[in-house]
Parts: structure tokens; C-alpha cells; sequence
């Protein structure tokens, strides 16, 4: 093939890319009613197959090169570019492709130093389901409004236990300090509306729609399905670790819909902990609680020059070298990462819980101070947190109830945000300050977070 061939075939890519980018933006802008939205755009452009046929797979890959390899490459055996992921050298990106025997011949000859699976991360916990969320704590019932900072908050939610297990509101009144800087959540979203966290969110970005902005989870609502999903009177089964406060007559329009909810709730647990820190959603993750790992790279990168700390609560069984690259990235400029351990109930080592030097890994415990019989432990926890019953707010205003270390991970995020107002922080010394926890056994790092002792070895 000609040169020339190959630069009109890769500016032809890039152009119906370009177009069908307008395309979503224009879907996605729509004004929202309440909890009422347009169906959810199109992940990706539509990828033909190449010419080895079959069914297309996504590729990361890195080309120190930059772009113009990458469009080389597909102009060659007939992929897909679909992304760059932002890293700072331009040399990372997204491609799709069938003709893997040809990509793989060409991978040395073009100077791609790195390629790996595209693959889908998920968000929810691994089979068997958490078994605990059957009963509703005590707290979701208590829906007395409270004045919490600048927010009015159900009291259930701003009283309860698992925030005086950890001391952060004595941590708070002791030290004089809130939270400062701003918290990304790499997550499905965020209610934008949410009465608790409009005073703190701040523009994030979804990924899952290539659009700057809310980062609304609000958008992933059908309006052929539903005229607005109302808080209720009474809880409701959402999936097998969280229980919402919903109309029993609505809740069924969150069928497909099982990781709905989750990047609020997740939100709702560090505004908890450090209610005058910033918070900036990210949405890696679609409503069903699956995200591509090249979703969650694109995030951290845009994160890194705007935020102090990174909440990732989700695991993957295999570690992505590019996304380790990411999170040294992150490391490198002082942004603090914390991510979930893990919800198998054994040792076993998940990502980017894993990636120890990176990462704070965080475990569950219950409210008495005993490892979650979910939780994972061993290596991968540096510190534990409650994730039994925990109570944050939900979309539509409403509240919920998780169990999870998926929302055991914000208690320490949370804690960097007030650890923040006392000094600049690193991963290094915000890890050092956390890891003065209360020894619980349990193997579970060193043991269950405790904010006035973190806050007290910062100072």
C-alpha cells in the first residue's frame, strides 16, 4: 500500500471519529427533569471488522512514535483508533482490531513497545454476593433533616456508626479541619444534584460518553422507562450489596441498571469524612458496573493536574502494566490513590489495590472491629475501614445502604482530604500517617483506620 493510501485512510478515521464525537455530544447535552434523562449514548463509534474478519478486539498499546505510528498501524491492517488516553508523552492509546496475527507481526517493525488487552472491568462484587445487605441498618430509616456543613442531610446518614468507629468527627472538632484540596472518584458518576454534595462537586469528565461536565450517573435513566425514579419510605434490594431508599412501584426501572447509584454512594462516604473538600466525578463505568481499562487510565490522567487524591473503588484479578504507568504518573505528582481490597474473602491479590508502592489497598471490617467475612486480606490492605451497612446518599436525592470494601476505600480517601488541610501530601507520607490504625488482627494491614491518630502523626 501507498503511502498516501494509508494517510487518506487514517484521516478518513479520524474524521468520522470527529463526527460521531458531535453526534454524542449532542445527544448527551439535553436538559434533564429530575431524575429524568435521554437513553445513554453509544460507548464507542461502531468498528468494522478488519480484514482478517472475525470480531474486532480493543488494544492498548504504547507508541513512543506517537500518533502517526498508530495511524500507520491501522492503515496497514484495517484497526480502529479509537482513543488516546491523555497520558503526557501522547503515546498511549486505544485501537480495535480483528487482524490480530497481522497486528502482532507489525507491533516490532513499527517501534510499539507495550500492547495489551483492552479488557472490562467490573465494579460489583464477585459471585457469591455479599449475603449481609438483607437487612437495613437502623440509620436508613432516620430521615430527620440535619444541618451537616453547608448541606441539610438525612441525620441517619450524618450520625452514623461507622463515623465514630474511625473518629472522624472527633478528628474534625479536634484539629479544626474539614478537608481541603479536591478528590476524584474514578466511578459510574455522580448525582449532580444531590442536596448533600452540590456545595462540593466540582466539573469532572465521563468517559463513557467522551464529555466534560456533571459526570451525571442521572444520564445512564431511560426516558422511555421511567418518568422520575422517587426516594420512597422503604428500602429496596438494588444488587447484592446495596439497599436504596426507593418507591417500591419505580424501583424496577433500574433493571440493567445493577451499579446504579454506586459513584454517588461512594461520593457520599468521603463527603462524610471530609465535608469541605472538593469532590470531582469521573465516570469510568457504565450503569451494568462496567468499565474498559483504558476508561479508568484516560481518568487518572485527566485527574492528575487537578486533583490531591484518587478513590478507585473497584478491583480487577489482572494488573494493567498501563495503568500501573498511570498510577506512577499520579505518585510521581503527589496525588494520593486508594482503591478497594477486594470482596473474595481470601488473600488474593487484586488491582490496583496491588499496586502497593501506588496504591493504599483498603479491607472491610464490620462496626465491632472484625474482619468482613467478604474482605479480602493479607498483602494487597494496608488499612481497613467499616463496610458493613454503610449509609450514604443515592441518587435522587434519596440515601442508601452498602456493604463493601468498595465503600470502605472513602473512609481513607476521605481522611487524605483532611489530612490535606494540615500539609501537602504525598502517597508516601499520606500512607505513613494512615497506617497509625488500630491493630484489629484479622491480617488486615495495618488495621482499622483511625483519623484522629492519622491526623495526630501528620502533625
Amino acid at each position: 500500500m501507498e503511502e498516501s493510501e494509508v494517510t487518506t485512510q487514517a484521516r478518513e478515521v479520524m474524521t468520522n471519529r470527529r463526527h460521531d464525537m458531535r453526534y454524542r455530544l449532542i445527544l448527551t447535552t439535553m436538559v434533564l427533569v429530575s431524575c429524568v434523562a435521554p437513553a445513554r449514548a453509544q460507548l464507542l463509534p461502531p468498528i468494522l471488522p478488519g480484514p482478517g474478519g472475525g470480531t474486532p478486539q480493543r488494544f492498548i498499546l504504547r507508541a513512543p512514535g506517537g500518533i502517526g505510528v498508530v495511524q500507520t498501524l491501522c492503515g496497514l491492517i484495517g484497526c480502529g483508533l479509537l482513543e488516546s488516553l491523555g497520558d503526557p508523552g501522547s503515546q498511549v492509546f486505544v485501537i480495535s482490531t480483528s487482524s490480530t496475527a497481522l497486528l502482532n507481526n507489525l507491533l516490532l517493525s513499527l517501534g510499539i513497545t507495550h500492547i495489551e488487552p483492552d479488557l472490562l472491568v467490573s465494579l460489583l462484587p464477585a459471585a457469591p454476593l455479599i449475603s449481609n445487605a438483607t437487612q437495613p441498618p437502623s440509620g436508613l430509616s432516620d430521615t430527620n433533616p440535619v444541618q451537616f456543613y453547608a448541606s441539610t442531610v438525612w441525620n441517619g446518614y450524618a450520625s452514623q456508626p461507622a463515623a465514630d468507629v474511625i473518629r472522624a468527627n472527633e478528628a474534625r472538632n479536634r484539629y479544626n479541619v474539614g478537608g481541603a484540596g479536591t478528590i476524584g472518584i474514578i466511578d459510574t458518576g455522580v448525582d449532580p444534584d444531590h442536596p448533600a454534595l452540590v456545595p462540593v462537586l466540582v466539573p469532572g469528565y465521563d468517559f463513557t460518553r467522551n464529555q466534560a461536565g456533571s459526570a451525571s450517573e442521572i444520564a445512564d435513566l431511560n426516558q422511555s422507562t421511567v418518568a422520575v425514579l422517587d426516594g420512597g419510605a422503604s428500602p429496596v434490594v438494588v444488587n447484592g450489596s446495596t439497599m436504596a431508599v426507593l418507591d417500591q412501584s419505580t424501583v424496577a426501572v433500574l433493571d440493567g441498571h445493577s451499579a446504579f447509584g454506586h459513584g454517588t454512594m461512594v461520593a457520599g462516604i468521603v463527603h462524610l469524612v471530609a465535608p469541605t473538600s472538593y469532590i470531582m466525578p469521573l465516570k469510568a463505568f457504565a450503569p451494568d458496573g462496567t468499565g474498559f481499562t483504558s476508561d479508568i487510565i484516560r481518568a487518572v490522567y485527566f485527574a492528575v493536574p487537578q486533583v490531591n487524591a484518587l478513590n478507585m473503588s473497584f478491583s480487577m484479578p489482572q494488573p494493567s502494566p498501563e495503568l500501573k504507568n498511570a498510577l506512577d504518573y499520579a505518585a510521581a505528582q503527589s496525588v494520593v490513590s486508594v482503591a478497594a481490597a477486594g470482596n473474595d474473602g481470601t488473600a488474593t491479590v487484586v488491582y490496583p489495590a496491588g499496586f502497593q508502592n501506588d496504591v493504599m489497598g483498603v479491607g472491610s471490617t464490620s462496626l465491632y472491629g472484625t474482619r468482613s467475612t467478604f474482605s479480602n486480606y493479607g498483602s494487597v490492605v494496608w488499612v481497613a475501614a467499616p463496610g458493613e451497612g454503610i449509609i450514604s446518599t443515592y441518587p435522587c436525592g434519596t440515601y442508601a445502604a452498602g456493604w463493601g470494601t468498595s465503600f470502605s476505600a472513602p473512609f481513607v480517601t476521605g481522611t487524605v482530604g483532611l489530612l490535606t488541610n494540615l500539609r501537602l501530601l504525598n502517597e508516601r507520607s499520606a500512607s505513613s500517617a494512615i497506617a497509625n490504625a488500630d491493630p484489629i488482627g484479622g491480617d488486615l494491614g495495618h488495621g482499622e483506620l483511625d483519623v484522629v491518630n492519622a491526623l495526630n502523626a501528620i502533625q
